[in-house]
């Protein structure tokens, strides 16, 4: 194999796409990584459960919190009582010694942890997401550039149709409707989802 490509870096992480209704959130911070922690995650999840603990905290995060009665915010300083319960925590706050104690108690509770800004401290990241109805497709550059993730999730907001539920759920209601066994079903829903590909294609080409 050329050595080149073996020197290649490679993205390991595993995306998994989280029902956030079913547990709690912990967000210690209240400054402008806080508040854009919790406006993404209530832009793609509204139903989340979050708890954000701050002793002051901007304007945004009392408005998002407003608008989502699962919201709590407390105006004063973490408690390590602050972590039980919960699932996901995000550490937000401008002092970094505050930050690596924060993630050392959640990381002794097993708790998976999210340090704003810090790959290295992160169990995991918050990737940019695109949304088109029941379509979500989650972007990730590792931790590299949280910038070309933004500017690649606008160019699929921008080529992908908003009529893409329709499509799912007809197909849904082909799936639903095989027989046979899971092969079987697997390599019917490809053929079609490969004729359907290739129809966009050969619609979209202009001879240019």
């Amino acid at each position: 194999m050329d050595q080149s490509v073996e020197n290649i870096s490679r993205n390991v992480l595993y995306p998994v796409f989280l029902k956030l209704d079913k547990f709690d959130i912990l967000i210690v911070g209240g400054g402008d990584a806080g508040a854009e922690k919790m406006r993404y995650i209530m832009k793609s999840s509204p139903n989340a459960r979050i708890t954000l603990v701050a002793p002051e905290f901007i304007e945004e995060v009392a408005e998002i919190a407003g608008r989502h009665e699962q919201v709590i915010v407390h105006k004063r300083n973490f408690e390590e009582g602050d972590l039980e319960g919960k699932k996901l925590v995000i550490v937000a706050t401008d002092d970094n010694k505050i930050n690596m104690g924060i993630r050392e108690m959640a990381v002794a509770r097993n708790i998976l942890t999210n340090v704003a800004d810090t790959p290295d401290l992160c169990d995991f990241y918050l990737g940019s997401i695109v949304t088109k109805g029941d379509l979500k497709v989650a972007i990730s550059t590792n931790g590299k550039s949280p910038t070309f993730a933004k500017r690649f999730r606008m160019l699929l907001e921008d080529i992908l149709p908003e009529n893409i539920t329709e499509t799912l759920d007809r197909l849904k209601i082909i799936r639903d409707s095989l027989k046979g066994d899971f092969q079987h079903k697997i390599d019917v829903l490809n053929q079609i989802t490969s004729n359907l590909i290739e129809k966009n294609d050969k619609n979209g080409d202009t001879g240019n």
